[in-house]
């Protein structure tokens, strides 16, 4: 199989700390790969290193055979890399679907028009589609959650980077979201999902890496990782099982 992301040897500091350390991640097509590690191991950091947002101090980025390492992170967007952010924070005095045709607009660079179709599509795949109507202030959280993917799925991804989308979400509420990534997979969308609900993880991904200090400790079957000594020496005080 080709890998559709490719991060090579990431390194990023800020002073002299060192959050993300020769950190490299691969991804291949429709693959789902899951991502464990105690707050301030570098996940979210990583996310934001492979999209743009924050600018590496070394390594490379390469996307579906293309380097992106100093793209900006809209047009990283534009070409197919998607994201969801751990706190939702909707535009609260829109409505959801208004919220979903800023994704489709400016995440993937449509028209207005273009993008309704789409954006009512996003919202019924993300199953959130009959609060379309209902301003982002009046969501519950799982539907913030759910709007949140919305606005990325509108905006086409080929890749799907997901940042703790399943955190304090009820245990229903938690299997709920799980069936709705595996359609999503089901779909042909590769993704990526930082996530502390590991049985969550487990349910979907085909592989599981574990990092600590920006670093990798282990990676592969997901089965196999999280029995390791070394992380669960690590992060069984963190991981919610």
């Amino acid at each position: 199989m080709t890998a559709i992301l490719k991060a090579e040897h990431l390194t990023k500091s800020y002073g002299a700390v060192r959050v993300v350390d020769d950190l490299s991640v691969s991804l291949e097509q429709g693959e789902a790969l899951g991502v464990v590690g105690p707050n301030g191991a570098g996940k979210t950091t990583m996310l934001n290193l492979l999209t743009g947002i924050v600018h590496a101090d070394r390594g490379t980025v390469v996307f579906d055979g293309v380097d992106i390492s100093r793209r900006p992170p809209d047009k990283r967007c534009h070409i197919g890399l998607g994201r969801t952010y751990q706190i939702p924070k909707p535009f609260e005095g829109m409505t959801a679907f208004e919220n979903v045709l800023v994704g489709a607009t400016f995440g993937r660079g449509r028209s207005e028009k273009a993008s309704y179709e789409i954006c009512a599509r996003a919202l019924a795949r993300a199953e959130v589609l009959e609060r379309a109507n209902v301003l982002g202030e009046s969501l519950t959280l799982l539907e913030r959650k759910r709007l949140e993917l919305a606005r990325a799925l509108a905006t086409e991804p080929k890749v799907l980077l997901l940042d703790e989308i399943a955190g304090g979400l009820t245990e229903q509420e938690v299997n709920s979201l799980i069936e709705t990534i595996k359609r999503l997979r089901s779909e042909g969308i590769s993704i990526i999902w930082i996530e502390h609900i590991v049985h969550a993880l487990m349910a979907v991904v085909d592989r599981l890496m574990a990092i600590d200090f920006g670093r990798l400790i282990a990676e592969g079957d997901p089965k196999t990782v999280i029995n390791s000594p070394q992380v669960r020496d690590v992060y069984m005080g963190s991981l919610i099982v």
